[in-house]
């Protein structure tokens, strides 16, 4: 079977999981959104998912022609021909609904070419340079779901995007780390004496808990400046950017009561938490 049959067929697989994959993390389509703003964001998400499983799952060797199969079926979908990949065909209605343009979806894949490359950050800055193609794209789709995309609502997307994104890689250390990369910058591993071998460690020892922590802290700041994108929405847009920055700050709050031992039991956000943070960002003005 050829790559390009393979990947054929784990799409066919990949839509039937893609709810059930939709629940694990931060409400990527609430059950209180439409059904037709849900199947969008849900479309969107298989996208992403795939693009991201291609660069984390896929054979090294076979990864830059999966991503490149994927780009070229993303150009169909923008000469107005039929995709060969069920997701992308999936994708494709979103995108002619919601007039999404093609460069955020671009620039997720170039995030995941970066990672073929790229398995260390120097500084923190670098790696919000980063997710200004692994995450900030996601925020400008959603908003162009919901007919929000305005320029101003793009800068705010962004900070809580980069939170998200900066709080999941905090939570992953050990299984990025498995997977030949290292999230946190370099400068504040060695700042707080770190080495590859804190890493591996069955508990997270308390040097490394430091640099997690300054992430976190990070992170949170970042959250609490791009909130008031919540409060320029209205209607079902505010409940779904509502809902992922109350997963953020949920997360957050998981990490600090696990006292930041992200290798020996990590910690997930627990629902009571994040429904009650969703209340209170949709309360706020």
């Amino acid at each position: 079977m050829s790559v390009s049959e393979r990947l054929w067929n784990e799409t066919e697989e990949r839509r039937t999981r893609i709810e059930l994959q939709a629940r694990e993390n931060f409400p990527v389509a609430t059950r209180l959104l439409p059904v037709r703003h849900r199947e969008h964001l849900l479309n969107v998400y298989g996208y992403a998912r795939l693009v991201d499983d291609i660069g984390d799952e896929a054979p090294p060797g076979d990864r830059a022609d999966l991503l490149d199969l994927v780009e070229r079926d993303l150009d169909r979908v923008y000469a107005s021909t039929r995709p060969e990949l069920p997701v992308m065909r999936d994708l494709a209605r979103t995108i002619d609904a919601c007039r999404i343009p093609a460069e955020p979806f671009r620039r997720l894949l170039e995030a995941n070419r970066r990672d073929q490359e790229v398995t260390r950050y120097a500084t923190f800055d670098d790696l919000v340079e980063y997710c200004a193609y692994s995450a900030d794209p996601v925020g400008h789709i959603v908003l162009h779901v919901f007919g929000a995309a305005t320029p101003d609502r793009f800068r705010l997307s962004d900070k809580v995007c980069t939170a998200l994104q900066i709080i999941e890689h905090c939570q992953d250390v050990g299984e990025d780390h498995r997977n030949g990369r290292v999230y946190l910058p370099g400068d504040d591993l060695r700042r707080f004496g770190c080495t590859e071998d804190d890493l591996t460690a069955a508990a997270t020892p308390t040097r490394l808990r430091g640099v997690v922590a300054l992430q976190a802290g990070r992170a949170g700041r970042l959250l609490d400046e791009g909130a008031a994108l919540t409060a320029s929405l209205r209607g079902f847009a505010r409940v779904a950017v509502a809902g992922y920055i109350a997963g953020g700050r949920s997360a957050l709050a998981a990490l600090e009561r696990g006292a930041y031992d992200v290798l020996g039991s990590p910690s997930r956000p627990r629902k009571a938490r994040l429904l009650a943070e969703w209340s209170r960002t949709l309360g706020r003005r």
